[in-house]
């Protein structure tokens, strides 16, 4: 049995999940449709860590602040994903490079005073 109550709007509940899902698919059409050039999107790449980290916290306190059109909350929001892809992509690779000496660190203790060290 399905709930066909009917919302203040004269939406059902039926409809107004129809529509919750329709508006989440289409914020993810944005998401992929983004409003970055080629250009602005080379530029975040290059960026090193602590220039996205500084430049998306000053996204994020435009967005905080207010004050924006919806056209200019978009676009910074959408700078903002592209700085925080940017500055997680560059701390997953220091994840992996650290892990990767640490396991180096620990093979080389591992057979340190060993015959095998010495071969």
């Amino acid at each position: 049995m399905t709930d066909s109550t009917t919302t203040a709007d004269g939406m059902t509940h039926e409809d107004a999940a129809g529509a919750t899902d329709s508006a989440a698919g289409q914020a993810q059409d944005a998401g992929a449709r983004s409003g970055l050039t080629e250009a602005e999107r080379a530029e975040i790449a290059a960026l090193p860590y602590e220039q996205a980290r500084d430049r998306l916290i000053a996204v994020v306190r435009s967005l905080e602040t207010g004050g924006l059109n919806l056209d200019q909350s978009i676009r910074q929001w959408e700078i903002g994903e592209a700085l925080a892809a940017r500055a997680q992509g560059l701390l997953d690779d220091v994840r992996r490079r650290l892990d990767a000496a640490a396991a180096q660190q620990q093979s080389t203790a591992d057979t340190a005073g060993t015959q095998s060290n010495l071969e």
